[in-house]
């Protein structure tokens, strides 16, 4: 691990790519419903990454956009 660089990190970065391709597919195809499970994915991995950080804003935030994102289905 290097210096600056945190653990987990490429499960943070993982995530984070997860949601780029949710938001294009927000944004590009809106139809298919697919983002809805990506943001699902993207923000539930944020959860794990901020419980292995001791980050509670980092944990709480992504948890509460991943409950937004299920209801939105469930609606």
């Amino acid at each position: 691990m290097k210096q600056n660089e945190k653990p987990y990190q490429g499960l943070a970065w993982f995530a984070t790519a997860i949601l780029i391709i949710a938001a294009s597919l927000a944004s590009f195809v809106p139809e298919m419903k697919l983002h809805h499970y990506a943001f699902i994915t993207a923000n539930s991995l944020w959860v794990v990454v901020g419980v292995l950080w001791k980050e509670q804003t980092v944990w709480v935030l992504n948890g509460g956009l991943t409950l937004i994102y299920i209801a939105g289905l469930i609606l």
